[in-house]
């Protein structure tokens, strides 16, 4: 097995709820990148509503594991992406929730309980400004997509050129 096969990126949201659709559409944009040559053959890209039974089944096994996602914070700034690498930290607090109802955190946790987490887990969180029914990100959404989809293949791209090619990268905040 090649060590792109290893490589997971996973889209999580519901393209019917406007912004929540961001993962779905980054997974969409890396794959007609992959059409075109931009990134190497073997790349898992897989989209899911969140569900942690189901992404734990989709992350298991991969090295690195990448999760794009919308976020929630108060107070927000929408378009704003954040990146956090799960290894060893506790993400779930009792309390959150996801617009997907039970979200990423629980989904590591139950991961970490049944020893079941990707070698390297990294998120990249966006900032959402509507989770409303409909469809088409908000504008500011939309503008900060381009910006995702690279650091998304920069992640990727660094990881296979090994220790000294991973960088975090620019404009993320951690």
């Amino acid at each position: 097995m090649a060590v792109s096969d290893r490589i997971t990126v996973i889209g999580v949201g519901n393209e019917f709820r406007r912004d929540d659709g961001v993962g779905p559409v980054v997974v969409t944009r890396l794959r007609e990148r992959s059409a075109h040559g931009g990134l190497p053959a073997g790349i898992r890209l897989v989209c899911s509503d969140g569900e942690p039974g189901r992404l734990i089944g989709l992350w298991e096994g991969a090295e690195p594991a990448v999760v794009v996602d919308a976020a929630h914070a108060h107070p927000g700034h929408p378009g704003r992406i954040h990146r956090l690498e799960l290894d060893g930290y506790k993400a779930w607090q009792a309390g959150t929730a996801s617009s997907h109802g039970l979200g990423l955190g629980e989904a590591v946790e139950l991961a970490r309980a049944l020893d079941r987490m990707p070698a390297r887990l990294i998120v990249y969180a966006v900032e959402g400004a509507d989770g409303s029914l409909g469809t088409g990100l908000t504008p500011v959404v939309a503008s900060a997509l381009e910006t995702l989809v690279e650091q998304v293949e920069q992640e990727i791209t660094g990881h296979l050129a090994g220790p000294s090619g991973r960088t975090t990268p620019r404009g993320v905040r951690l």
